[in-house]
């Protein structure tokens, strides 16, 4: 049966959105197209209507969760991102959570299409950072892209090395506690 091309597009849209998820979750070596495709609800055949290879959906997924991310961070003051992201439910959070957290380590090793995807990602959300920072202190754009840069930095350090600990370990809470707690009162003291 021939679907429509809205439908089509919004086949691949929730591709898409299954990828960024799983991606998240395990890694870009831990899910194949086969499964990707049938958590989807679609055969695997379908993917290469969609995709050129496994690298162009990874550029894709990451764009969008990364896009997410950026938007995110317009809506929230640092403090309260701080609080939200060095915590507990981000750190268990992985499908859902931050996609250079979850995938940093990957992309590293990964195309140069998946490489600037992050780039361009963790410059739009250094970007929104930066522009609150500066209108809540007066820093100078200099100052003020350092200061995001450190905070965005050590946040996601945190997260990392938290989730590098067994679930249930001591320090993969005291990471979190402790680089929030220096995160915020180095927000505190600005």
């Amino acid at each position: 049966m021939k679907i429509t091309k809205t439908q089509s597009l919004a086949n691949r849209a929730h591709i898409v959105e299954t990828a960024s998820q799983l991606f998240r979750e395990r890694g870009y070596d831990g899910v194949g197209v086969a499964e990707l495709m049938a958590t989807a609800g679609f055969t695997q055949g379908g993917f290469y209507k969609h995709f050129g290879s496994k690298a162009d959906l990874m550029a894709e997924a990451a764009a969008l969760s990364l896009e997410r991310s950026a938007a995110g961070a317009c809506t929230i003051g640092l403090e309260e991102f701080v609080n939200r992201y060095v915590s507990r439910a981000h750190r268990d959070g992985r499908d859902t959570g931050c996609t250079v957290a979850a995938l940093g380590g990957d992309a590293a090793r990964q195309s140069d299409e998946v490489k600037a995807t992050f780039a361009s990602g963790i410059e739009k959300t250094l970007a929104a950072f930066e522009e609150k920072y500066r209108a809540g202190t007066g820093a100078t754009p200099e100052q003020a892209r350092a200061k995001v840069v450190s905070l965005f930095t050590h946040a996601v350090g945190a997260v990392m090395l938290s989730r590098a600990c067994p679930d249930d370990s001591a320090l993969a809470d005291e990471i979190l506690q402790a680089c929030r707690a220096e995160l915020l009162d180095a927000l505190a003291a600005d």
